[in-house]
């Protein structure tokens, strides 16, 4: 039965084949019929949600893409289709016709116009069966820019987007945003045809204090995300960053340089954790970190100016200090910075020393555990002694027992040193111990220095005399002197 008024008037080849599609149809709904009232729709005035919705752009056809065409009441015209690149499909009596681009509403209208010349009133509805990879493009400072193609699965029906992956998950495909990154104004450019493009920008440290979901895209194919460089670094929002799932993983290694005053300064690859394997991924990959695996600081490292030197993507370099006693002190734990792959980090040389904080810095735990110090003479326990860090010269002597009374030289020693460069120094320091930390009277020590207690003038001679007067035994006391000589020795102030 062929339905009155369901055909548009066409040439005679057209009107067959439709008169023969039309023969097989079994019912006739009279669709025109169905149509008869017309809702008048005014939209209104959109609410700060359907504007965030509205910024979230709904969904694009292209290549890729399985899409299910539906002609109401014509089964045989109704199908299922794959897009191919380029977007263009071939509709039966229809032809070629372009879906790129075009969300599934838009594709919907455009098959009805076209259906339209040789249909009444065509019934039309597109669906998205499953969707094309998506082809994401991400630059600026993240740990691995490129291209990325992310395959999609996709649940029946016309609302696809709860599968897409967002500004945050296609971060986190690129390991994460180095420290250096401003990801207060991320940037997305999203291609609306040919010649048009939209420009969005998302602030996610918002996202990360707040909550604010409405900073975290849904992406669509063809985008493109770029993260610039921070013009300036905030401790604080650093380590925030550090801790956010879109950061680089902590257990990731990232290779560092440590120069200046540590004990072993070099190239060092830092992880987060402990220094060892077993308990990696334990904590954050920081400069406290990094200073253990260079042998913790010297004596007269300077941990108020740590600096920091980091390479960005642009190819600049940000500069900017750490303040570890600051942590010591009011546990400010921003100043234990996150380290990044390429960082240098300069320990200076303290310009004064207070008694006070050197004790204090000799507990932290990126101070060495303990020092050697090779004290050797006339001391009560000569020998390799094992002292903490930041010893001072007069507390190593003490720790060997002190001087030899009657036979040491008590007004001043030799420290000997063995210097980075490969030279060794020595000089003669006026002992004091009455004198606090002083570079003068009672110097730091440094791993493995030696302090030689001379013997004192009569010592050495009584020494050789006892020697020479009794050759058979060498260690004849002080008392085979005779007194003569010992009055001379008072008269010459050696003795």
């Amino acid at each position: 039965m062929v339905c009155p008024g369901f055909f548009r008037q066409t040439s005679n080849g057209d009107a067959v084949l439709i008169i023969l599609l039309a023969l097989t149809t079994i019912a006739c709904p009279f669709p025109a019929q169905a149509q008869k009232t017309n809702i008048q729709y005014t939209e209104p005035t959109p609410t700060t949600a359907q504007l965030a919705q509205r910024v979230q752009g709904t969904y694009t056809l292209g290549g890729g893409d399985n899409i299910r065409i539906e002609i109401f009441d014509l089964p045989q015209l109704s199908g299922q289709y794959q897009i191919p690149a380029g977007g263009v499909i071939q509709i039966p009596l229809i032809g070629s016709i372009s879906l790129q681009g075009k969300t599934l509403e838009e594709a919907a209208e455009a098959i009805k116009a076209a259906y339209s010349r040789i249909l009444k009133r065509p019934l039309i509805t597109v669906s998205l069966q499953a969707t094309r990879p998506l082809n994401i493009w991400i630059a600026g400072e993240v740990t691995r820019p490129g291209s990325y193609i992310i395959p999609l699965t996709s649940g029946a029906g016309n609302n696809p987007s709860v599968q897409f992956p967002t500004l945050v998950q296609a971060l986190e495909r690129a390991q994460g945003v180095t420290q250096a990154a401003d990801i207060r104004r991320i940037q997305l450019r999203r291609r609306l045809d040919a010649e048009r493009e939209q420009v969005f920008y998302f602030d996610l440290q918002q996202y990360l204090q707040t909550g604010d979901v409405t900073q975290d895209i849904t992406l669509r194919d063809g985008d493109s995300i770029f993260v610039p460089t921070s013009t300036s670094v905030n401790l604080a929002d650093a380590r925030l960053l550090a801790d956010a799932s879109f950061a680089n993983p902590t257990d990731q290694p990232r290779s560092v340089v440590v120069l200046g005053e540590v004990n072993r300064p070099g190239s060092y690859v830092v992880i987060g954790g402990e220094t060892t394997n077993s308990v990696r991924t334990l904590g954050l990959p920081t400069v406290t970190r990094a200073l253990q695996l260079a042998g913790g600081i010297k004596s007269t490292a300077d941990i108020r100016r740590i600096q920091i030197r980091r390479q960005t993507k642009t190819g600049a370099e940000q500069i900017f200090n750490v303040n570890l006693w600051q942590l010591l002190q009011a546990g400010d734990i921003a100043q234990d910075t996150v380290v990044q792959n390429g960082d240098t980090i300069i320990v200076p040389t303290a310009t004064e020393l207070n008694p006070t904080e050197v004790a204090k810095l000799s507990e932290t735990n990126f101070s060495p555990a303990t020092i050697d110090v090779s004290v050797i003479g006339e001391v009560r326990g000569p020998g390799t002694v094992r002292v903490p860090p930041r010893t001072s010269l007069n507390q190593a002597l003490l720790t060997a027992g002190g001087f030899t009374p009657g036979r040491a030289k008590t007004d001043s020693v030799e420290l000997i040193r063995l210097n980075l460069d490969g030279t060794v120094s020595r000089r003669t320091v006026p002992v004091d111990l009455s004198q606090g930390i002083n570079e003068t009277t009672n110097p730091l020590l440094r791993n493995n220095d030696i302090i030689v207690v001379r013997r004192s003038g009569i010592t050495k001679f009584s020494d050789s005399l006892n020697t020479a007067l009794s050759p058979a035994n060498a260690v004849v006391g002080t008392i085979l002197i005779p007194t003569r000589f010992l009055e001379l020795l008072r008269l010459m102030g050696l003795f």
